[in-house]
């Protein structure tokens, strides 16, 4: 896997990067080898503190803090939830209505370590989704959380019965293929085996939108679709009419 930071804002205080699907923000707690965003952004940044975490398999714009002072001033706007969220996915099914909002509590598994469940024991979380384009079996969907829970996104698009297209914790999938857009009209050689088109959860988060502590201006920070994720939507383009 490739290194190469693509850094999509920095100033005197704070650091947002473009985080690749597969890459931790944090050191794993048993192999803190694997590959990891605090590992790389230290060299060049000793102070450097994570702001905010996305998962593992979730793509898209993570900001650290510089320094502990730094680390403080954000974590405050955080916290009060005064940062506007804002992911893309890719999931099963059509949503209904077209667009709206879940405001139902998760909680952790006590059954399942490292999966959450909706349930009324849990914490208040909120996210407010609106379908992009719908592909007869699937749909690309905005999504704004205003909570920050793990596995926010993927729990309350499976509460709403349309999980991930590809989410082997919460979903119906470990991999996409072409073969699932396509049917019959896929054809693959004798001796070929069928690669997929996604091996992760298509999440993404595209924007962070909050006030600078220091400045007071409006930071607005963008993180491009990736690849993985745009190559099946245009793969639906193609063939789902």
């Amino acid at each position: 896997m490739k290194h190469n930071l693509d850094i999509l804002f920095e100033d005197d205080i704070m650091i947002a990067v473009n985080k690749q699907a597969g890459v931790l923000t944090i050191p794993d707690r048993f192999n803190p080898n694997l590959p990891n965003l605090v590992a790389l952004l230290k060299k060049q940044y000793p102070d450097l503190i994570p702001v905010h975490r996305i998962d593992k398999f979730t793509s898209g714009v993570n900001l650290f803090a510089k320094n502990a002072e730094s680390h403080k001033l954000l974590s405050e706007i955080f916290e009060s939830r005064d940062v506007e969220k804002y992911y893309l996915a890719i999931v099963d099914g059509i949503p209904s209505p077209e667009s709206g909002r879940i405001d139902v509590p998760l909680a952790e598994s006590t059954v399942t370590r490292g999966k959450m469940l909706a349930h009324k024991r849990g914490k208040a979380s909120t996210t407010d989704y609106k379908i992009l384009k719908s592909y007869r079996n699937f749909s690309y969907v905005y999504i704004r959380i205003y909570t920050g829970r793990m596995h926010q996104v993927r729990v309350h698009m499976q509460y709403l019965g349309n999980p991930l297209i590809v989410d082997p914790l919460y979903g119906n999938r470990e991999a996409f293929y072409l073969s699932e857009i396509k049917h019959k009209k896929f054809n693959i050689g004798k001796f070929q085996e069928e690669r997929p088109l996604l091996t992760r959860q298509p999440l993404h988060a595209e924007k962070l939108v909050f006030t600078h502590p220091l400045t007071q201006q409006k930071v607005e920070i963008i993180a491009s679709v990736p690849k993985d994720i745009q190559a099946t939507l245009t793969q639906m383009e193609k063939w789902i009419k």
